[in-house]
């Protein structure tokens, strides 16, 4: 018999003895010739009155005709200004109750995203009416609250402990079907690059996880708490064994976070970092190829300040290893202002060391009137990383013609005179102050155009 089918053979034994020791410590005999099985059960009783359905309501605008929203277009055929219509939708996820005590539920960003109504459903029948603690779309996590009677709780686990190959069990509501139990394995960690989530860290799992399953719990087998199921990845949009979630020390930053302040309070270390390609490699004459090479230090930042410089290879950031730029991203990304953060990095082949403090981030804004006249009364600044890109409408003064006409904060201009425009600088490119603006809004998934004269 070869090597490796003995190999096999052993972590076949060794997997089903770790099963049967499951079973005794839950109580259960470990055999199985006419004899209960092992069973999950015993534990997923204590673990599954912790996860609760979440259901919302919103009221969100739908509008009109464009052509109805300018103003010339109504004064011309005297027609009276119609307000956008109101639709309600409805949405379900999951949630986790982490703290009985103060009834604190984590759950998706996206699962109660612009929500009027949050309706939490224990195991028990029970539904309470939630109130909206935090919310942080970037790492798409959320904490909201309900009346702290009677409840369950997880146990927290690390999730820095957890291993691929490790059994786990997704617990959620998938299709609004109602608390549902799925098991697998951990097929991967440090899932990142997906494009699902400004920060990206997850834990890659086979078990069965569908819309619904978003803000749900994924445990290990002692019940613990080692994951936030959040997205899958499936071109018909159902399970094909390919889940992420997002771990619970991550989870869990974030959380406190949005206790403490209402949102995350992130800092800027200002480095723009890329991947070390072979090309990079051989060109800095490197002999290791992880980390994530500086390509650009922001003037007057931490990192400036600090002594960092374009080429710099940061391999570490407080302890943990940077492999490439998404892990240094992630890192400062659940760091706070006022944090300090030491960074290994190498500079040509000199290994070194700087600690650096993380600043508060400068937004440039600008007022609306600087760019065309008839934007008087707006502030104006890029969007987000999250949203479309274009500029952001960040406040609208309530006396202004731009308000009169359905203009409000949150709208982003993605189009100026049948331009795209991306940033405030092409906007003003294209935005002649002494002759007419069309500008094309979006606001959510809706989208109108305006003509200002």
């Amino acid at each position: 018999m070869s090597n490796d089918k003995k190999k096999w053979q052993w972590a076949a034994v060794l997997g089903l003895l770790g099963m049967l020791a499951t079973a005794v410590a839950e109580g259960l005999p470990p055999a199985v010739g006419g004899l209960p099985l092992p069973t999950l059960a015993p534990m997923l009783e204590r673990a599954m009155p912790a996860v609760v359905n979440i259901s919302t309501t919103a009221h969100v605008d739908v509008q009109n005709n464009p052509l109805l929203q300018d103003p010339f277009f109504r004064y011309f055929y005297n027609l009276p200004h119609m307000p956008p219509r109101q639709q309600q939708r409805n949405s379900l996820g999951s949630g986790v109750i982490l703290d009985r005590d103060q009834g604190l539920v984590l759950t998706n960003s996206h699962v109660i995203d612009k929500a009027d109504k949050i309706t939490v459903t224990l195991t028990d029948g029970r539904q309470l009416e939630a109130e909206l603690v935090g919310t942080d779309p970037e790492s798409d996590v959320a904490v909201i609250q309900i009346p702290a009677d009677n409840l369950a709780e997880l146990p927290i686990a690390d999730s820095s402990r957890v291993r691929v190959g490790d059994f786990v069990v997704a617990i959620g509501n998938p299709f609004g079907l109602g608390q549902t139990v799925t098991s697998g394995i951990i097929s991967a960690l440090g899932r990142s690059g997906l494009g699902i989530e400004g920060y990206e860290d997850f834990i890659q799992t086979d078990a069965s996880i569908n819309p619904g399953n978003s803000g749900g719990a994924l445990v290990n087998l002692n019940g613990e708490f080692i994951g936030m199921n959040t997205a899958i990845l499936a071109p018909s949009g159902g399970n094909v064994g390919i889940g992420f979630a997002i771990p619970s020390n991550m989870a869990m930053v974030i959380k406190n976070s949005l206790v403490k302040h209402g949102e995350v309070r992130r800092g800027l270390l200002g480095v723009v970092t890329q991947d070390l390609t072979p090309d990079l490699v051989k060109a800095f004459d490197l002999k290791h190829r992880q980390g994530a090479v500086i390509s650009r230090i922001e003037s007057n930042s931490p990192a400036a300040r600090a002594g960092l410089e374009p080429g710099d290879i940061i391999v570490g950031a407080n302890g943990k290893p940077v492999n490439d730029s998404h892990d240094i991203r992630n890192i400062v990304g659940l760091l706070q202002i006022g944090d300090e953060v030491v960074i290994d990095y190498y500079h040509g082949n000199e290994r070194k060391q700087v600690t650096a403090v993380i600043g508060k981030p400068q937004r440039a804004q600008i007022l609306g009137e600087k760019l065309h006249p008839k934007l008087r009364g707006t502030i104006l600044a890029q969007t987000a990383r999250n949203q479309v890109e274009g500029v952001l409408i960040e406040q609208v003064d309530t006396t202004s013609e731009l308000w009169r006409v359905g203009l409000r904060p949150g709208d982003i201009i993605i189009s100026a005179n049948r331009y795209r425009v991306h940033t405030v600088d092409e906007l003003r490119q294209v935005a002649h102050p002494g002759r007419p603006l069309l500008i094309n809004i979006q606001r959510g998934q809706e989208g109108f155009f305006l003509v200002l004269k």
